[in-house]
């Protein structure tokens, strides 16, 4: 088996770093006021510069859904919800009916 040269050497890969939704926006937002320049937002919050335009493009691109009207999602993720809970309703109905024919047979 053949090692990379990395581990020849004793040295570890480095590990991919992972940032959360929080972090990416505030970088985001900072490069969109543009009173640094994307050189020193980079170095400031630690990422590679095509990073910080990456997400600034993404942020660009996807603002508009944050003003999205609240009645259209909120329509959108009731429907499944709705049709679950009709469907208890009626097995619930049938539920109820058996009981009191079995109630009623026993008395």
């Amino acid at each position: 088996m053949r090692l990379s040269w990395r581990h020849q050497e004793g040295m570890m890969a480095r590990t991919r770093r992972r940032f959360d939704a929080a972090f990416k926006a505030k970088v985001a937002l900072e490069a969109i006021r543009e009173f640094k320049s994307v050189s020193e937002i980079a170095k400031q919050f630690r990422v590679h510069p095509n990073q910080v335009t990456m997400w600034k493009k993404q942020l660009q691109a996807e603002a508009a859904q944050v003003f999205e009207s609240s009645s259209a999602k909120g329509s959108q993720g009731e429907e499944p919800q709705a049709a679950e809970l009709y469907e208890q309703i009626g097995r619930l109905k049938v539920e109820l009916e058996w009981l009191k024919k079995k109630v009623a047979e026993n008395s």
